[in-house]
Order: C-alpha cells, then structure tokens, then sequence
C-alpha cells in the first residue's frame, strides 16, 4: 500500500511539476498552449522539435526552465516505474485487482483536477503569485512577441530642428497611416510620456520610442520638414496600404 501510495503522490507531484513549468514559461513571453506542450515534452524527456522550441534554447531564462524540467522528470519515472513494479510484485488477484483500482481511480482523479478550468485559473494564480515573490521570471521575450525578426523594429528617434516630425502634434503626423506607433516620448528635461495620443506635441529635441516597419524606421529620422517631407509621409502610407490590401487577402 505504501508503494501504491507513493506512486499516486509521484504522479501528482509530476502534474504540479509540468504545470509549474507552463507557468514559468508563459512568464518570459511563450503562448499558453506553446508553453505547456514545452513543459511536457521536457519533463516527459520525448524531445520537441517544432519551430518554436527554437525560441525556447535560445532564451537563457525558458533554457533553464527546460533543463530543470527534465532532470526532474528523469528522476520522477524512474520512481514512478519503480513504485508501479513494487504495488504489484506480490500479493493474491485479489489484492492486485483493488491496487489497480485505485490506482486507476487515483489517475481519473488527477485527471479530472488537471483538466478542470476552475482548478486551473486556481492553480495558475497560485503559481504565478510564488513565482514573482521568490523568482525573477517576468522577463518578456519583447523581441519575438513584436515579430522583431520578421521586418518589423523598435526604434529610438531624437527629434532635431528640421526635422518632419517636429513642432506637430501626433494626430497632424498620421504615423499610424505609415504602420508607426509611437511608443513613448521622451522630453529634453527628462520626464517620459508613456503611450502618449493624438494631442501630444513632438517638440526639438524630444526622442520618440516607436516602433513599426524596419524600412520605415531608418527613413523616418532623415526626413524634412517642407513639402518634401510631405511627399515621403504619402509614399510610405501608400506603401503601408498595400501592405494591408496584402495582409488582408491572406
């Protein structure tokens, strides 16, 4: 009974485990579902070779995640077999018919509590409560949630005398028309004014946070302000509609 006992308690503990793990991976920035099907590859010690896992080794924090992952899981089946071999090495049919109930019961049990939303949501607050008190895993992997490899950048612009950009208020620019948001501005006297709207002035000397299509970006600093200017804001939102004609077909 204590082998019996031992291994229902190893399989829980292996289900805490994963989930654990799940968590911890969603906190530096990997999709839920990507998360836990990460989580449960490494702890199962299967392997993953999706695309995504590659965001995965190339993350120290999600790196570290998947190493303790596995070595846990290593050392879980291992108790697990060997507590399965000793439940039912010995004993009369009888004896091993109700050890194999319970534990099939115990295994519907856990799946009932793994599977249910309410326990979930539960467990899911829980563990991410503990985790930001004694862990430093809220790190976000801004690079690969703002598709960062796929043309899209984040940008620092210093705003100069001639510039385009300077003396207008965000809503006379039309960035968004160009697929630019601005992010944030800092002031020349240091105070920062986070995701600022429509009214907000861009003044000499300011430096926007903006981020949007790469090309953009590097052409944004370099331009003037007088009619020229204006002619390069057209080209680009007229480059940027075709992008989204494209992007909705798809």
């Amino acid at each position: 009974m204590i082998a019996l006992v031992s291994l229902l308690v190893i399989i829980t503990l292996s289900v805490i485990i994963v989930r654990i793990g799940s968590v911890a991976l969603v906190m530096t920035g990997l999709s839920k579902d990507l998360a836990v099907f990460q989580a449960q590859s490494a702890f199962s010690g299967v392997g993953f070779t999706t695309r995504e896992s590659e965001s995965v080794v190339r993350h120290p924090t999600r790196r570290r995640i998947i190493r303790l992952l596995m070595l846990m899981g290593n050392a879980g089946f291992t108790s697990a077999i060997a507590g399965l071999v000793l439940t039912f090495y010995s004993g009369s049919p009888e004896t091993l018919a109700f050890r194999l109930g319970l534990v099939v019961l115990g295994l519907v049990v856990l799946w009932i509590i793994s599977t249910s939303k309410l326990m979930d949501r539960f467990l899911t607050r829980v563990i991410r409560a503990a985790l930001r008190k004694w862990t430093g895993l809220e790190v976000r992997d801004y690079a690969r949630l703002l598709e960062l490899d796929k043309g899209y950048a984040v940008a620092e612009i210093e705003i100069g005398p001639e510039d385009w950009l300077c003396n207008h208020r965000l809503s006379e620019l039309n960035l968004t028309q160009e697929g630019i948001l601005v992010l944030g501005v800092r002031r020349a006297r240091g105070n920062y004014v986070g995701a600022p709207y429509g009214q907000t002035e861009i003044m000499l000397s300011d430096v926007l946070m903006c981020y949007g299509p790469e090309k953009i970006l590097r052409e944004l600093p370099h331009r003037l302000t007088g009619s020229k200017g204006d002619e390069e804001h057209a080209a680009a939102v007229e480059v940027q509609e075709q992008i989204r004609a494209k992007q909705g077909a798809l």
